[in-house]
């Protein structure tokens, strides 16, 4: 999940004070779960369809189809930063996390409404990018309110936050697939929708229990001021979504010019801070620059490797006990979320163990182990190559690969806003966020252009051999890309521990 920007401190204490009782916080979080839940249910079937939507539905070819949903992903991490100031200082987190919803709903409607035609789907795209951004920090922050001054009550929170999305997640990647292949396209965009609006009568039915959380820009009444500025910002965020979601060399084009800014801005807060400050700010760059590599590999479960399965793979998966199950190419991006729910406990109690004997492995340890795994997750898909009959790889090489990029996304993506709560100063933590969702979703973006070297040539692929060998050569690749990151990840342990803060460093 994309977690939310941080708040201003003076808004959330007097939050925490109006909500008297352990049941009155259930209930105001149930309202806040129930349409994450909805939330993501609604992405993450996008997510499994739209590049064989654009593939198979619209006739795209791989490369137009791998980079707008790296583009659109980029958005998708670099909005929030936007939904969550006008949540702040405008809407407020309960007005910005319903607009949000609506504007998710609208988007997946304008899909399932549009009939197959090309021209609805940028301005849709665009709308699932605003309305995330809206979304994702303010319902984030709104759990923050409902706990705020209770360490051990938010962190139970979250892992349940986490946990319905994951839920979510896992449900409409099964489903929404199952729908399109049965009633069409515009029938699988369609239940992504409804499932928004399904969160929308859930809100309506239970927003008083929120009211207690109305503090700062949410008590305020929504003056025309309040709802014109957000309104135009979004208006301008979602024109410039459209053309960098159209044009290739716009979407580039600001990719750099984020780059560009990420590096400046780091570049003045290096030469502004003390010497430990400079200290903590290099190592924690350094890390955050390992986090947005894995997010190359990452991307490439909605593009590469499910276009694998869609052309290589072997849809029926036959597993110890289980009867014979057989998987559309999008359901594969499912064992994800799967793997995520059953690993998380276990990595868990790990480090607890590890805590309570010879002591915790320090986090760069931890991202030279995520590599390996993630150079074996890839190896695993690579692999599947020599056991293939007829070009068609067997199903279980796909649930074992996922199994172990999943646990490496645990070990990366998992410790990386860690990394910004570990290292960085408090007066720099703002911009380091940032920071981490900007090289997120350049990296997630240029993971599309990765996707690319596996593509066929023109519109349709002259064999299944001829996309095999290209595939696994790709996956190939990327296991000796994740074993050089290894390397490198390995090399600057001796380095870490020097710059870390002592309290940081093990």
């Amino acid at each position: 999940m994309l977690p939310s920007k941080a708040q201003p401190v003076g808004l959330v204490p007097s939050a925490a004070t109006h909500l008297e009782g352990a049941v009155a916080q259930r209930r105001a979080f149930a309202v806040v779960l129930l349409i994450e839940v909805w939330e993501r249910f609604g992405f993450y079937g996008i997510a499994g369809l739209m590049v064989l939507y654009m593939v198979q539905g619209l006739g795209y070819a791989d490369q137009q189809a791998n980079l707008t949903w790296g583009a659109l992903s980029a958005l998708v991490y670099a909005v929030p930063a936007l939904g969550g100031w006008i949540g702040d200082r405008w809407l407020g987190a309960r007005r910005a996390m319903l607009a949000g919803t609506v504007v998710l709903a609208c988007g997946y409607l304008l899909l399932a409404t549009s009939g197959g035609a090309a021209s609805a789907l940028y301005p849709a795209l665009a709308l699932v990018a605003i309305g995330v951004g809206l979304f994702k920090p303010n319902g984030a922050n709104l759990v923050r309110r409902i706990y705020e001054g209770q360490p051990t009550r938010i962190d139970s929170a979250f892992t349940i936050y986490y946990m319905g999305v994951n839920v979510g997640s896992t449900v409409s990647m099964l489903a929404t697939p199952w729908v399109g292949k049965v009633w069409g396209w515009s029938a699988a965009f369609g239940v992504c929708g409804a499932g928004l609006l399904l969160g929308l009568a859930n809100y309506a039915l239970l927003h008083r229990a929120l009211a207690p959380v109305a503090v700062g820009a949410d008590a305020a009444a929504p003056t025309p001021r309040r709802v014109l500025v957000p309104l135009c910002l979004l208006g301008a965020s979602g024109l410039l979504a459209v053309l960098a979601l159209r044009h290739v060399a716009l979407a580039m084009a600001c990719v750099l010019l984020v780059a560009a800014g990420v590096v400046t801005a780091f570049t003045v807060l290096m030469r502004r801070g003390d010497r430990q400050e400079r200290k903590a700010l290099a190592t924690a760059g350094v890390l955050i620059l390992q986090v947005g590599l894995f997010f190359v590999f990452y991307q490439q479960m909605s593009t590469s490797l499910t276009l694998f399965a869609l052309r290589n793979v072997d849809p029926y998966l036959q597993l110890p006990g289980l009867p014979v199950l057989h998987l559309l190419p999008a359901q594969f991006q499912a064992l994800n979320p799967i793997w995520i729910m059953l690993l998380s406990p276990l990595l868990a109690w790990s480090y607890t163990r590890l805590a309570r004997g010879r002591g915790d492995l320090s986090i760069g340890l931890k991202f030279a182990l995520g590599f390996v795994v993630v150079a074996a997750s890839f190896a695993v898909f690579a692999a599947g190559g020599l056991a293939s009959r007829d070009g068609r790889v067997p199903a279980g090489f796909m649930v074992g690969g996922y199994g172990l990029i999943s646990l490496g996304e645990l070990l990366l993506s998992g410790l990386g806003l860690a990394v910004v709560a570990r290292f960085v100063p408090a007066r720099f933590s703002g911009f380091m966020m940032g920071a981490y969702f900007a090289v997120s979703g350049i990296s997630m973006y240029l993971g599309g252009f990765v996707a690319n070297l596996a593509q066929p040539p023109g519109h349709a692929v002259a064999s299944v051999q001829d996309s095999l060998r290209a595939y696994t050569a790709l996956f190939g690749r990327l296991s000796l890309l994740a074993l050089f990151a290894t390397g490198i990840s390995l090399a600057l342990l001796p380095w870490l521990r020097r710059l870390a803060p002592p309290a940081a460093a093990r």
